[in-house]
């Protein structure tokens, strides 16, 4: 599992995030029966330029907290033999993960995980358009988070 950590964000440490975010990934990988030898890019930014990537991607002019680029490999794209599959880019907004960790009344490192976790399973392939699909999206998510420790505070 290797894990591209872009911090364009600099009033936070990213860093501080990497080893929940690797473990959190592999626990998510393991479960999901994928070959851990893949590749993601993780970065973050502030609320403007997630607004912008948005924008520009999905047509949507509002900040949020994470977006993911799967990596399309169905337009004939093969993976180099001996190099990790990629699986994509995803973004994460550490404002809007500092906010929604006070909201929630949990960690920064929580929510960070969870985000990633989020963005993860979209590249994954899963989605959230249907009440069915978030419910399965949300289990997913929390058996990864509460595995590492990570448990929502009640």
């Amino acid at each position: 599992m290797d894990l591209l950590l872009n911090n364009e964000q600099s009033e936070y440490d990213a860093e501080q995030f990497r080893d929940f975010i690797v473990q959190a990934f592999v626990e998510l990988l393991a479960a999901e029966g994928v070959d851990p030898d893949v590749e993601v890019s993780l970065t973050f930014v502030d609320d403007e330029q997630i607004r912008e990537l948005n924008r520009s991607y999905r047509g949507k002019d509002a900040a949020t907290d994470v977006l993911s680029f799967p990596q399309d490999d169905s337009d004939g794209f093969t993976s180099i033999p001996g190099m990790p599959r990629v699986l994509g880019d995803i973004v994460i907004s550490l404002p809007r993960a500092q906010e929604q960790a006070e909201t929630f009344g949990h960690s920064l490192a929580r929510e960070v995980v969870y985000l990633a976790v989020h963005g993860l399973l979209h590249l994954l392939g899963y989605d959230h358009e249907t009440e069915e699909e978030r419910i399965q999206m949300r289990a997913r998510e929390e058996a990864v988070l509460n595995a590492l420790g990570l448990r929502r505070e009640e």
